[in-house]
This record gives C-alpha cells, sequence and structure tokens, in this order.
C-alpha cells in the first residue's frame, strides 16, 4: 500500500505529517473495506469517529458559549447546524477525502446519502486521529479551520434553521402563505418504505423530495423548495 498520500494529506492540511501513521490510515478505513482485505487490514474507523464526534462538539459548543451570548436552545440549533452530517461531510470533500478512502467495491458505488454519511464519518475519524496524534489544541485548530469558518455564512444564509422552519419564514415573508405538505406516494414494503412528499404555496408545488419517513421526506422538500426562493 502506497502511504505517501496519508502523509501528504496530514502534512497539508493536519499541521504536519504523523508519527503513527498506522493510526490516520485506520481513519480512512471503513468497515466494509475488511470484509474484502482481511489479512492486510485489521482495523475500521469507527471507534476513531467516536472520539473525533466528542472533540468535535465540545470545540464547536466552546466557541459558541465563547463568542455568543444567545439563549441554549439558539446555541443548540447553531451546534446542530454546524456538526451535522451535511456540513462536515461537505467539509471532507473540500479537503479532498473521498479518493483516499478506503472502501469495499460495494461501497464506493453506494448511493448519495450513503456517501455523504461515510464523508462525514471519515471527518470525525480524521478529528480523532489528530487529537491522539497532537492533543486538543491541534485538533482545535483543524475543526475551527474547516467547520467553524463556515459559521458566518450559516448566520447569513439562515441555514442553522432546520429547513422547514426556514422554508415558512421565508415564504411568509415574500408571499404572505403557509407552506403545505402533501403526500404524493409510498413505494415499498413496511419496513423499507420511501414516501414522496410535495411542498405546496398556494395550491402550487414548490418542491418535492423523498425519504424513509414523512418527516424525512417533507424536509427534502423544503430543502429543494427553498433553492428556488433565496
Amino acid at each position: 500500500m502506497d502511504t505517501t498520500q496519508y502523509q501528504t494529506f496530514a502534512k497539508d492540511y493536519l499541521g504536519g505529517t504523523f508519527t503513527n501513521l498506522e493510526l490516520l490510515i485506520v481513519a480512512f478505513t471503513h468497515r466494509s473495506y475488511l470484509n474484502e482485505h482481511k489479512k492486510s487490514a485489521s482495523e475500521h474507523n469507527e471507534r476513531l469517529e467516536f472520539l473525533g464526534d466528542a472533540v468535535l462538539e465540545l470545540v464547536v459548543t466552546e466557541f459558541l458559549y465563547t463568542n455568543y451570548s444567545e439563549p441554549e436552545g439558539i446555541l443548540t440549533n447553531w451546534r446542530s447546524s454546524l456538526v451535522r452530517t451535511e456540513s462536515i461531510g461537505a467539509a471532507a470533500a473540500r479537503l479532498g477525502v473521498e479518493p483516499l478512502l478506503r472502501l469495499s467495491r460495494g461501497e464506493k458505488h453506494g448511493t448519495d446519502r450513503a456517501r455523504a454519511q461515510i464523508l462525514a464519518n471519515a471527518f470525525e475519524a480524521i478529528t480523532g486521529a489528530l487529537y491522539l496524534e497532537r492533543g486538543y489544541d491541534a485538533a482545535k485548530v483543524f475543526i475551527t479551520e474547516n467547520i467553524l469558518s463556515t459559521f458566518d455564512d450559516i448566520l447569513k444564509t439562515g441555514s442553522w434553521m432546520d429547513p422547514k422552519s426556514r422554508l415558512q419564514e421565508v415564504v411568509q415573508g415574500q408571499a404572505g402563505a403557509t407552506p403545505s405538505y402533501r403526500v404524493l406516494s409510498e413505494e415499498g414494503p413496511d419496513h423499507e418504505k420511501e414516501f414522496t412528499v410535495g411542498v405546496y404555496v398556494d395550491d402550487k408545488c414548490v418542491g418535492m423530495g423523498t425519504g424513509p419517513s414523512k418527516q424525512t421526506a417533507q424536509v427534502s422538500a423544503a430543502s429543494a423548495a427553498l433553492k428556488k426562493y433565496l
């Protein structure tokens, strides 16, 4: 295995090469990879992900508590927007994590939703590996540069609000109306349903979304509608 690319990643984005390079390689290793490489790989990144998730949440919480005096509820929503799958998955994508991931052949051709989750998990695992290699301060710098640096945009766009609340605020402001949601279809067996939901303003469909539950599909539809209004 060529390990040069992992040291290059560490040098470019983690403040320097890793003494324990194997630790960093594990951070890029998905559980599925072990099934196809039992002789050459023995550990996947879920334990590092567990650690990195805790470090990430602490750094973000400390930043918000130190710099803002808003009530707990707003701070909690802001934190959620910073550490949600979409946010940290996007950060991993910007860092070029995906080509370095060690995945099974099946996972390499997975859905966009599955890929976003894998990228988010890898970001947390990398954070955990960095914390073990160089400590809290180094992890804090990494998180500040790649997660906290997006906070101004989150405030500006209002994306810290959940999509349904944000859409309602925008539509009421622009059209004086309240969005409504309708289930357009249900497919699949009871244990694996796929719902399609449309969101309507003045009886006009302004967005559609799908998901494994009505609530998830509504959020997806609201997100699609927001792209038309913002």
